[in-house]
């Protein structure tokens, strides 16, 4: 049996952000930090007792017309370029070129082979997702988000 995906990252993709914040605040305790993105936007990453658990996306009415509010999974990757190549090279496409997210890292969305869409995510320091892999034997989930 292959070994399970031992590290990824949640994004919510949403059209009112403010109506988010306030709910994931209130019924999880999460405070949000507001980070700037290059083209003028924003993007939050919550956070409970200071450990970033989730990003939150504000959808944009030209760019996403028809797609539904949703919970994106990032998987991570050690380089977004390589990724991004071989996803390409594996009958894949790129739905949104990478980005960098301060604090976070790069991100980016490909769809697989078979049409279906997956985040990629090349973490960086001190985000906890760029902590080293999981030792052989360590009990899976010490370190994930909750």
């Amino acid at each position: 049996m292959a070994n399970p995906v031992e590290k990824w990252w949640h994004e919510l993709n949403c059209w009112d952000a403010r109506a988010a914040i306030s709910f994931y605040g209130r019924t999880l305790g999460w405070q949000f930090d507001d980070i700037p993105l290059a083209d003028g936007s924003s993007y939050w990453v919550a956070r409970k007792n200071g450990a970033p658990v989730c990003g939150l996306f504000a959808l944009d009415r030209k760019l996403h017309r028809g797609i539904p509010a949703h919970w994106m999974t990032y998987m991570t990757v050690t380089s977004m370029d390589a990724a991004v190549r071989a996803s390409a090279f594996a009958g894949g496409r790129v739905s949104r070129a990478p980005l960098r997210v301060p604090g976070l890292g790069r991100l980016a969305i490909v769809t697989d082979a078979a049409e279906a869409l997956i985040g990629l995510i090349e973490p960086e320091a001190p985000h906890p997702l760029a902590m080293p892999p999981l030792r052989e034997n360590a009990p899976h989930g010490h370190h994930l988000m909750n």
